[in-house]
């Protein structure tokens, strides 16, 4: 089940009034809840294990810091991802060392080697073409695709209006598009 499922939301909510009631132990739930997204979502800005680690610790601090402000007027799971997303962007900022889409966020496929080589080079093309996306399609195109964060969380996450996500998301799927022709008409379907 995902977080945003409703027993899930209802037990989270209950988890987080404990935990600000006092059992700080139980904001173990949390991290094993979101570890792996989180993690993710590291890997997709520095694109190594060791500072999305470091991202992932950063995070969670925060999130624990800052959890008496969650006022629960939005998913807990968007609160969380709208603050991992702000550190990696201040992150990126300070380190200017931005990098997009973790490798392991695609499923290889199993067919044949021939097939599986030709789906590891589009895989890689694909993944280098989203990198030089525009940061502002990049990000959204990570979220909805990657991350399958609706237009209304991005929104809530990014800041940037709901339309705006639609058409960045519209637009970064054209420019990769046409990046991407060369594959399609190469006999790479």
């Amino acid at each position: 089940m995902k977080p945003e499922d409703s027993d899930d939301t209802e037990d989270e909510r209950i988890i987080l009034e404990q935990i600000l009631a006092g059992q700080k132990d139980l904001f173990r739930f949390i991290v094993k809840r979101y570890e792996s997204p989180v993690y993710g979502m590291g890997l997709s800005f520095f694109h190594n294990s060791e500072d999305a680690s470091d991202f992932t610790q950063e995070v969670f601090l925060k999130i624990y810091r800052s959890l008496p402000m969650f006022e629960g007027r939005s998913r807990f799971s968007t609160w969380l991802y709208k603050i991992a997303y702000n550190t990696a962007l201040n992150n990126v900022k300070r380190k200017k060392n931005y990098r997009s889409l973790a490798e392991d966020d695609i499923v290889p496929d199993t067919e044949t080697p021939e097939r599986s080589t030709l789906r590891e080079i589009i895989r890689q093309a694909v993944l280098e073409e989203v990198k030089n996306l525009p940061e502002r399609f990049r990000v959204c195109v990570d979220m909805f695709f990657f991350y399958d964060r609706s237009y209304q969380e991005i929104e809530n996450i990014t800041g940037y209006p709901v339309n705006t996500v639609k058409s960045h998301v519209f637009r970064a799927k054209k420019l990769l598009r046409e990046k991407l022709e060369i594959y399609s008409e190469g006999g790479f379907q």
